[in-house]
């Protein structure tokens, strides 16, 4: 099972979920409960809610429509806006 940027996925990772035609950010969670063999409809996203023991909402995630958060990052940082402007 892979992220739509062909990284392999694992239970545990943090990741980001994209709308599957726009691309647009519709959640973020963990993945858990993927089994290897299938990038769709494979798994769950866990989405914490609000404080350190607010409630989760788990809903149904696609590998195909997520992307890992350190490949995220990656991403900003190469188009230079993982550091915040100096004020003016």
């Amino acid at each position: 099972m892979h992220y739509r940027n062909g990284r392999e996925a694992k239970n545990g990772d943090k990741v980001v979920q994209l709308d599957s035609s726009s691309g647009r950010i519709t959640a973020r969670g963990q993945l858990q409960n993927a089994v290897a063999g299938n990038d769709y409809c494979n798994g769950e996203l866990v989405i914490m809610g609000y404080g350190p023991q607010g409630p989760a909402i788990v809903i149904s995630a696609c590998m195909c429509d997520c992307l890992h958060v350190d490949d995220v990052a990656a991403m900003l940082a190469e188009m230079g806006l993982d550091k915040r402007p100096e004020g003016k």
